[in-house]
């Protein structure tokens, strides 16, 4: 008979290593989804306020880019993105479980018990608080990219030109641009994305509870005890799981998206001497809303809300089912 295989104990750095490769995975997963659908966001956030609009609403946009550019025209740019991904899922999964550790340092929660949700809220929001400045350069480059200054250059820009162009009229502090935004957007919306996830996979834990068939009389309440437990740790059905990943992503998206929008306006303007004066994100928001009012922070947000749907519930599908099924050692 063959022996089990004893196994090291885990460890931080091996709980550490496996966010960032398993998170940096489960981000181009994702980022491939979603990129289209994002490339079309932008588009619509970054119409300028002197002339009429462009795009009717996203399906027009769809329609636009795809005779202007082709299908593959909406993957312009990806590049950056899939290493901002792969940057900024490693990043979330890795802070998230910084927080987690700090909250058990600090008391809050006894060790070796589930946090409440409350604090996963709160280590969500510090994780991407955390993740902001590591995406801002990141979406600054994409941005750039998916809505360049002269839209009728023949070829799609590159990385490293827009890269060395944000350098040379803005140094590194250029790299920046839009930092509150990609605050407020990330930390907000990352409350929301783990917090979310956490209480709709509670929930889920909870419905079936209620549905499992009640134990038999003889049982011993110990022995009810245990099974319960048991049952906490197994892993929802699949379609559960996405379920919660996808409500996550949702919320992200919608809860904050003014303050997506603001930064996108930013990050597209032109850099050099076809730029006017640096906007702030109070400036920048001030002008939407006499150009367009409340409907203005909006734009885009029906399509984004809508690629945030499969695109999260891949992430966290793909993160969790490689975390159980693939443990480093």
């Amino acid at each position: 008979m063959q022996l089990p295989l004893k196994t090291a104990p885990r460890t931080a750095a091996m709980e550490a290593v496996e966010d960032i490769v398993y998170g940096s995975v489960a981000g181009v997963v994702g980022k491939y989804i979603e990129y289209p659908f994002d490339t079309v966001k932008v588009r619509l956030q970054s119409q300028p306020d002197h002339l009429p609009l462009q795009y009717r609403g996203p399906v027009d946009c769809f329609r636009q880019s795809i005779r202007a550019d082709g299908f593959l025209g909406l993957y312009r740019g990806i590049s950056a993105p899939l290493v901002g991904a792969a940057l900024e899922n490693s990043s979330l999964f890795f802070w998230e479980r910084i927080g987690r550790a700090a909250i058990y340092s600090s008391g809050y929660a006894p060790q070796h018990q589930p946090l409440p949700l409350s604090a996963l809220w709160m280590t969500g929001a510090f994780s991407g608080a955390m993740t902001s400045l590591v995406l801002t350069p990141v979406e600054l480059v994409k941005c750039k990219i998916q809505v360049p200054a002269n839209p009728t250059l023949a070829a799609p820009l590159k990385p490293l030109a827009v890269i060395r162009d944000i350098w040379r009229h803005h140094g590194l502090r250029g790299f920046w641009h839009g930092q509150l935004g990609t605050l407020i957007r990330e930390s907000g919306g990352c409350a929301a994305w783990f917090g979310s996830k956490e209480t709709v996979t509670k929930l889920m834990r909870e419905w079936n509870e209620r549905r499992r068939a009640p134990p038999q009389q003889q049982q011993q309440q110990q022995q009810q005890q245990a099974e319960k437990g048991a049952a906490a740790d197994e892993p929802l059905p699949l379609w559960q799981q996405a379920v919660a990943g996808a409500s996550a992503g949702m919320s992200y998206n919608f809860l904050f998206f003014p303050a997506d929008t603001i930064k996108s306006r930013m990050q597209t303007a032109p850099v050099g001497k076809a730029a006017g004066p640096k906007t702030t994100f109070g400036g920048e928001a001030a002008a939407l809303w006499k150009q367009a009012g409340l409907k203005g922070f909006y734009r885009g947000c029906g399509i984004t809300v809508l690629r945030s749907a499969p695109s999260s519930a891949f992430i966290f599908i793909v993160f969790d089912g490689l975390k159980k099924y693939l443990p480093m050692q």
